[in-house]
């Protein structure tokens, strides 16, 4: 796996997750369990894209100062914009998801940040290790860009296919397959993982709550991760741009729980680029498309869907 970061901006890219996560797990942990508004939303949101864009700042410079080049630095910085809009875009779609299982679970607003807080941590641990196996397997076997792309067209023609359909959890495969090896009590205990409940240890809902937020996590990542390597095969900047998206999900969650019904087309807007990001993939040793337009082409299809779907909400979410 060759990558162009140096090993200065590698300790900076863990020393901003860690710094992230004290705040997380230090700093607003000692706020109690409340529920986060959305005015606090909005603000953590801007500050974790401001975090993000000096990052990437750093990115810039640093390849500048390497290679002297200033397109070789436009288009790394260029490709972590991309990646980083990919999987926000993505993200979105997940939040969804998130809502269906809250939802699902009655999971009480002021426990709601600190799910996200363990969901967090656990996506930034599983993402890197697939993304660095996915680096590796690149790095060995080119051929594997053409099942990445692959899974990406189909995975896009099956969102749109399934855009706007009802979904549900009771015939969820991977809650029976929890709720087999997981005895859990029909309460929640404050913020508590587990529970006793005549003598016998039980998990609480809020412990089945982290785990469905995991697993689903995963299995988006099975979908924003080639499509960011398809954008570029450096691992650097596809592990950084997908943690530092992952970093502001918690707070990108609450801003948009209030407003979920206007952006009731996005999927078929993320269908779209997951099509068009797999077949340049498939493509990639015949026709090499920029990452300035292929970061247009991402931007422009957000922007025509989240338009449409704020002209064509239902009256009572507008």
């Amino acid at each position: 796996m060759e990558t162009i970061a140096p090993l200065w901006l590698w300790l900076v890219f863990v020393g901003f997750v860690l710094a992230a996560l004290f705040v997380d797990f230090v700093v607003l942990r000692k706020q109690g369990a409340h529920e986060v508004g959305v005015k606090e939303a909005l603000h953590w949101s801007l500050a974790w894209v401001g975090v993000s864009f000096v990052f990437n700042g750093l990115l810039w410079w640093a390849v500048k100062d390497m290679t002297g080049s200033t397109a070789l630095a436009n288009e790394k910085s260029l490709a972590f914009l991309t990646g980083y809009l990919i999987e926000k875009s993505l993200a979105v779609d997940n939040i969804f998801v998130f809502l269906l299982i809250f939802t699902y679970f009655a999971v009480p607003p002021a426990f709601q940040k600190r799910v996200l807080m363990f969901g967090i941590l656990g996506a930034i641990v599983l993402r890197t290790v697939m993304i660095l196996v996915g680096g590796w397997l690149l790095s060995q076997f080119h051929w594997i860009l053409y099942v990445f792309g692959g899974f990406l067209v189909l995975t896009g023609i099956k969102m749109w296919w399934a855009a706007g359909q009802e979904e549900g959890l009771d015939d969820n495969p991977a809650l029976k397959l929890l709720r087999r090896v997981m005895p859990v009590s029909q309460r929640y205990d404050g913020e508590r993982f587990f529970t006793v409940e005549r003598g016998k240890r039980l998990a609480t809902p809020l412990l089945m709550v982290i785990a469905m937020v995991g697993l689903t996590d995963v299995i988006f990542a099975v979908d924003s991760i080639p499509a960011i390597f398809a954008i570029t095969q450096d691992p650097f900047i596809v592990l950084t741009s997908n943690v530092f998206a992952i970093l502001g999900l918690r707070a990108m969650f609450f801003l948009l729980q209030a407003a979920a019904g206007r952006f009731h087309l996005l999927n078929y807007g993320l269908a779209v680029i997951l099509v068009f990001i797999g077949t340049k993939m498939m493509l990639i040793d015949v026709v090499k498309i920029p990452v300035a337009v292929s970061l247009g082409v991402v931007l422009g299809i957000l922007a025509l869907t989240m338009l449409w779907s704020a002209r064509t909400a239902p009256a009572q979410v507008r």
